[in-house]
């Protein structure tokens, strides 16, 4: 009886995890991926286009949807209003073959995000592929 007693009597603390082999693992494991990452960036295709004169005017082929401060509308220089922005738009893409569906939109850079994102979106619903933004 009494070696069940001492037993009971000894109080051994309990037991935990010791987690620095853990972390020395992991750390190894961090640096090998690092090693093996490749290195070399993505290339993605990119096409800047060529400067155009100064002197040129724009061809008559391209479509220029230009914004005033006080979000009054003209397509190509002609005043046009929000409500006849879509049927004129889709109008005009209908005529066109679909590599040459593009609206240029020129803003003011002081204007707010919001009037120029709703452009873009009737300009998309319309039928427009290519979206074009120029600062004014």
């Amino acid at each position: 009886m009494s070696i069940f007693n001492a037993r009971n009597s000894s109080v051994s603390p309990p037991p935990s995890i010791n987690v620095t082999p853990l972390i020395d693992v992991l750390l190894v494991l961090l640096i090998i991926f690092m090693v093996i990452q490749p290195q070399k960036e993505a290339k993605l295709p990119v096409k800047a286009p060529d400067r155009a004169p100064i002197d040129s005017p724009p061809s008559p082929a391209t479509l220029m949807l230009t914004v005033s401060g006080d979000m009054q509308l003209s397509l190509n220089s002609k005043p046009v209003e929000i409500d006849a922005l879509l049927p004129l738009l889709a109008d005009l893409m209908e005529q066109r073959p679909a590599d040459s569906r593009a609206l240029l939109i020129k803003a003011p850079g002081g204007l707010a995000y919001g009037p120029v994102a709703l452009l873009i979106d009737l300009a998309k619903g319309s039928g427009v592929i290519t979206v074009g933004l120029i600062q004014d």
